[in-house]
């Protein structure tokens, strides 16, 4: 869970304006890079930071634990996102299959040749913010939803599974899929940066989906299974089979690796809230908070 959420609970308990102004302050960053990663839209993700927050008002006051602000808060941003989202005439299509996911042999034999260190590295360095953006919204909805709250807003699974209304089982290969599916949309997108990036990149081969061929079924079971190795959440016993697997097939290592840095790209990419109508709402959102904690009962 952010830690701006943890601080804007125990600001909401202090009850005075400088506390309140602060925490309103923190909630708006949220809803705002929430709804810019899920929408794409600037103009979207100022809609759904008034309207979010603006319907929150009432029940900030009530909510005392941060996990409780965050689920509240992200079902009802989540809710505003799915009303408003855009829907562009090449909007990708609602399923991802786990086969068009999986490495070609065009795309690990890249991955054995750079090392996960290809020339495009010293590029992304001030590129990789709009890298990440554009990868995640071409993931279906269901999708990207899940990679957002997860592995961008830094909510477990549970919490998750209680902003989308899905079992815990459904939030995990769902978010299985959106990684390597980012992954996957990275690497695409770099083929079409200016040389000697893009160069590399198709001199190396593009791992699109003719390029997938037969692979080891125990290289496939890992791939099918990474997520789960990663968060470490396999039963000891099998996550040791497969880590000695690991250890010995330098294709799993280094995708291993590409996929990890994918997820680390996407848990440091920041979207500042410098909305030019975010201090008029704050303003207007603190006077109605102060007014609604302070109103006479009966």
């Amino acid at each position: 869970m952010r830690a701006e959420l943890t601080e804007a609970a125990a600001l909401l308990r202090e009850k005075d304006a400088a506390s309140i102004g602060k925490a309103i302050g923190l909630l708006q960053e949220t809803v705002f890079a929430f709804s810019m990663k899920v929408c794409g839209h600037r103009e979207d993700a100022e809609d759904t930071m008034q309207e979010v927050l603006m319907r929150s008002l009432p029940h900030l006051g009530k909510i005392d634990d941060a996990r409780a602000l965050s689920v509240w808060l992200y079902t009802v941003a989540k809710n505003r996102c799915f009303r408003m989202r855009r829907k562009g005439a090449h909007a990708p299509r609602q399923t991802l299959s786990l086969d068009e996911l999986m490495p070609g042999e065009a795309d690990l034999e890249r991955l054995l040749r750079d090392g996960g260190t290809g020339p495009e590295e010293q590029l992304l360095e001030g590129e990789q913010g709009k890298l990440v953006q554009k990868a995640v919204l071409t993931l279906p909805a269901q999708y990207r939803i899940v990679l957002v709250l997860h592995d961008m807003e830094d909510l477990d699974t549970e919490q998750v599974a209680r902003v989308l209304g899905l079992q815990p089982g459904t939030v995990r290969v769902r978010l299985h899929r959106a990684r390597l599916g980012v992954r996957k949309a990275m690497a695409q997108l770099l083929e079409g940066l200016p040389e000697p990036a893009a160069a590399a990149r198709k001199k190396h081969g593009s791992g699109r989906k003719s390029d997938v061929q037969k692979k080891p079924v125990e290289c496939r079971e890992i791939f099918a299974g990474l997520s789960e190795v990663l968060d470490n959440r396999l039963p000891r016993p099998k996550c040791d089979q497969m880590r000695k697997h690991i250890e010995t097939c330098p294709a799993c290592v280094v995708f291993i690796r590409d996929l990890q840095t994918a997820i680390d790209r996407c848990r440091n990419l920041t979207v500042p809230c410098d909305s030019d109508m975010a201090p008029r709402l704050r303003s207007l959102l603190v006077t109605e908070y102060l007014r609604l904690i302070r109103k006479p009962v009966g």
